[in-house]
């Protein structure tokens, strides 16, 4: 069984479609050998300036450039019926 996640649920329709996930569940689509899921809006976004340095939390052009090696992100809030399907 592969697993299929989609930005959207209108593209996972698509996809399940050419792929033959036909069977309706509670969030996701299954048939031929797929699992079709979809999210709603991102699942990550970069974190707020401040959450890199204080000194962030207001835009000075003394602090630009900034490039960050390891660019923090965080969780958006998504739907528990979704988080429970890709995570169990």
């Amino acid at each position: 069984m592969k697993l299929v996640i989609a930005e959207k649920p209108s593209v996972a329709m698509s996809l399940a479609a050419v792929l033959g996930a036909n069977e309706k569940k509670d969030g996701y689509l299954e048939g031929g050998g797929y699992l079709v899921s979809w999210c709603v809006g991102h699942l990550l976004e970069l974190a707020q300036p401040e959450a890199y340095g204080e000194q962030y939390a207001k835009w000075r052009y003394g602090d630009l450039p900034t490039c960050r090696k390891n660019g923090n992100t965080r969780c958006q809030r998504i739907r528990k019926s979704s988080l429970t399907f890709f995570v169990g």
